[in-house]
């Protein structure tokens, strides 16, 4: 090849995409439909190629093709200043790591919000931080009931203080532990919440008898073969009697609440009047 054919020839990929930069919101699954007030989930981040993931699969990912649900994705990078897009910047006062500047993050959350309810009820924004409210089932369901949602991803050493204090933003945190960005607690998040809505599982019913729903963990589940390694499905189960199942499985759901965790139980004892050293009939 002649050094003016190499000079006309388009550069080699190396298998990556290329891909320019752009603040244009990446929608996902755009050629589906989108179902009249079907709840909707935007998420700012710096790995858009990260989602759906799972959240594409199985009956997530079915109602996210029905249009129960839809998917959109704002990536951060874009918003970022200079020749590399910059988004972040050393701590004020010193220490280590990295903090995301409150003007760039503050423009990709300007244009999430746009088209979306001012009321945090309806569209809470939300930042996945170790130091949050600890998700729970009872903040998923109160999440579901709303328009949608706007979720925040950090990295580094977290989000400048004052993005959160301006867009009031939520935290929340899925446990006492660090993760290197928030998109796999977004993730966790989104499926907890999505679940809950009309239609997204299919049978909704399975929800009102699991972990949580009453305050207690969920009984032990057991199908065919009825023997496996010597061990049996309880005699119970296979009676046919539904009241005695259904006080056996309450029975159980107390059991392992308790040994497990003691601050559920003792909720769960204080909501419903109980002694907590109440021993229970198994």
């Amino acid at each position: 090849m002649s050094k003016d054919d190499k000079k006309n020839s388009p550069s080699k990929s190396h298998g990556r995409l290329s891909i320019a930069a752009s603040v244009k919101p990446r929608e996902l699954m755009t050629a589906l439909p989108r179902l009249a007030n079907a709840f909707a989930v935007k998420v700012v981040t710096l790995f858009p190629e990260a989602f759906p993931g799972l959240l594409g699969e199985s009956l997530m990912g079915k109602a996210l093709k029905d249009g129960l649900w839809s998917l959109e994705t704002i990536d951060l990078r874009p918003f970022g200043e200079g020749k590399h897009r910059n988004v972040d910047n050393t701590p004020a006062g010193g220490g280590a790591g990295m903090v995301l500047r409150a003007d760039i993050v503050g423009k990709a959350l300007e244009q999430a919000a746009a088209g979306t309810p001012k009321d945090a009820r309806a569209w809470p924004v939300i930042y996945l931080s170790p130091r949050g409210k600890p998700l729970t089932q009872a903040m998923a369901a109160e999440f579901s009931k709303a328009e949608g949602m706007t979720l925040l991803c950090g990295r580094f050493e977290g989000v400048d203080e004052r993005v959160i204090e301006h867009f009031n933003i939520q935290e929340v945190s899925i446990g006492d532990f660090v993760l290197t960005g928030g998109e796999i607690a977004a993730q966790a998040l989104i499926d907890c919440t999505v679940r809950l809505i009309p239609r997204v599982l299919g049978n909704q019913n399975s929800i009102e008898d699991e972990s949580f729903s009453n305050g207690l963990l969920e009984h032990p589940q057991y199908t065919r073969p009825t023997t496996w390694h010597h061990r049996d499905i309880p005699e119970i189960l296979l009676s046919g009697h539904h009241a005695k199942i259904a006080d056996w499985q309450q029975a159980q759901a107390e059991r392992l609440t308790k040994e497990r965790r003691p601050d559920l139980w003792r909720a769960y004892c204080e909501k419903h009047g109980r002694d907590t050293d109440e021993d229970q009939e198994l």
